[in-house]
């Protein structure tokens, strides 16, 4: 299959193959490898120091347990042929995932892909397939960091005003190939969100990660900056990943419909929403994985901030869409951008394998406006907070492996305690002129 992919890549005009993989963290990491050298690649995988994948933003390594104590040793990247795509904002790149092997050729099991595989066979043994469909925010940034474009008011605004470049035009023609169906420019000065086609979730979380590096790498050939932090200013909202979320049964029909049921939904929909409410204090350590996160929810912010679910209701954290039938779905809400696309998925099929699994009933549906704690439960409020709920979760972290939940809390564990030991700029502000 390599001599075919070459001899195709080369008529299109492509001589450079990037191939690339998400950390732990969900950054791109990769190597350039020249068209000649891909056959010898796609055989013998590429060498990176396993620690890359614990590596911090800053560039400090992080110590988890198989890294900097056994003295960063190698992990192998094999391309995935059946990802290469050419790039169409690069002449003669195409961009190719890797998967991650140990030396000894077994599977890396920490990696974000390979987690998000074992999710998804656990969905299988219950007959069920997964589909998703991923919504990404993210905040355009000018070079000194102030917001691109930054008027008020332009919720739902399309056109130059509140784009004055025509940047989310030009990046949706762009990335097409990833399954762009949708953008708009969204609530806060400078942001925009854009919702990629629903599908199988490896494929989708596959597209949600490369829309994130390309939407950064876009902005970037613009002179701006794309970022998709969970909050990045005291003064407005932050970005959501919100994942539309259904399963397809072995006869390929949607198995959350039931024309005959309440609500129209099937017994196996409602335990998967039981399954989300039963394990959302977990799943926050990965749909809400930074210090930033936390500052994203609260009362009437428009992000969850209670454990609770409704129909056609978005100030619930988990709201059932209006359609039904083929489109029956669940939203989860509870998702900041900041996530790894493939560990926030791969935690929600987990939980909804548990709660099919178990049968978890859901309390009632949210009754009108959200937001009152007297009705529902608060939602873990701080990174501590959550990943003491994930480590408590041991059901949810049996499905993800044992191997990936040591290295994920011991690398989040670690970021904690760097933030602890912070000055910041409220800090000095609070206390510096008077104490």
């Amino acid at each position: 299959m390599s001599a075919d992919t070459v001899e195709r890549l080369r008529q299109a005009g492509v001589d450079v193959v990037r191939i690339c993989y998400p950390d732990l963290i969900g950054v791109e990491r990769g190597k350039d490898v020249l068209l000649d050298s891909l056959p010898e690649v796609a055989e013998h995988g590429l060498s990176f120091c396993q620690a890359a994948y614990y590596t911090s933003p800053q560039a400090d390594v992080v110590p988890v347990p198989g890294g900097l104590d056994r003295g960063l040793p190698d992990i192998t990247i094999k391309p995935d042929l059946a990802t290469v795509k050419v790039l169409p904002w690069e002449p003669g790149v195409a961009h190719c995932l890797g998967e991650a092997y140990l030396p000894d050729g077994r599977p890396f099991l920490e990696e974000p892909r390979a987690v998000l595989k074992a999710a998804i066979a656990r969905l299988a043994e219950l007959g069920l397939a997964g589909v998703v469909g991923p919504e990404l925010e993210y905040f355009l940034l000018e070079p000194d960091g102030t917001r691109y474009d930054g008027g008020p008011g332009n919720a739902y605004i399309v056109g130059n005003k509140g784009d004055r470049s025509g940047h989310l035009l030009r990046t949706m023609r762009a990335l097409k190939w990833l399954g762009v169906t949708m953008g708009n420019h969204e609530f806060s000065p400078g942001q925009f969100e854009i919702n990629l086609r629903h599908g199988e979730p490896l494929d989708a979380a596959d597209r949600a990660f490369r829309l994130k590096t390309a939407v950064k790498e876009l902005a970037r050939a613009d002179g701006l900056n794309a970022t998709f932090m969970a909050r990045p200013f005291n003064d407005e909202g932050g970005s959501g990943f919100h994942v539309h979320l259904s399963c397809a049964g072995s006869d390929g029909a949607n198995a959350f419909a039931d024309a005959a049921a309440p609500y129209q939904l099937s017994e196996q929909a409602m335990h998967a929403i039981g399954g989300v409410i039963a394990h959302a204090p977990a799943l926050a350590a990965l749909l809400n994985p930074t210090i930033n996160s936390y500052k994203r929810f609260g009362p009437d912010s428009l992000a969850p901030w209670l454990n609770d679910w409704g129909l056609d209701n978005r100030s619930a954290m988990l709201r059932i869409p209006p359609e039904r039938g083929e489109a029956t779905r669940l939203e989860v809400r509870l998702g900041d951008a900041s996530a790894n696309p493939y560990l926030g998925i791969a935690g929600l099929l987990a939980a909804v394998y548990l709660g099919i699994r178990d049968k978890n009933e859901p309390p009632e549906p949210l009754d009108g406006y959200g937001y009152d704690p007297a009705r529902a439960a608060v939602l873990p409020m701080s990174l501590p907070a959550a990943l003491d709920a994930f480590e408590a979760d041991t059901e949810l972290t049996e499905v993800l492996g044992k191997e990936f939940t040591a290295a994920f809390v011991a690398y989040k564990r670690d970021e904690v305690q760097r933030f602890s030991r912070y000055v910041t700029d409220w800090e000095f502000r609070e206390y510096a002129y008077h104490l």
